[in-house]
């Protein structure tokens, strides 16, 4: 599933690597992943669809 999210170093949306799906400390969903190119770890609220 491709998934987009902002990555702040890049200034841009994209698409997230390898994405996991959890949970903040409010009980809120969260997906995680990474930056395909500069590695860094870009996150979107909300549950993966």
């Amino acid at each position: 599933m491709a998934i987009e999210a902002y990555c702040v170093k890049c200034k841009a949306k994209k698409t997230m690597q390898d994405p996991v799906e959890g949970v903040t400390k409010n009980d809120k969903p969260i997906t995680k992943g990474k930056c395909p190119d500069c590695g860094t770890t870009i996150c979107r609220i909300g549950a993966a669809k």
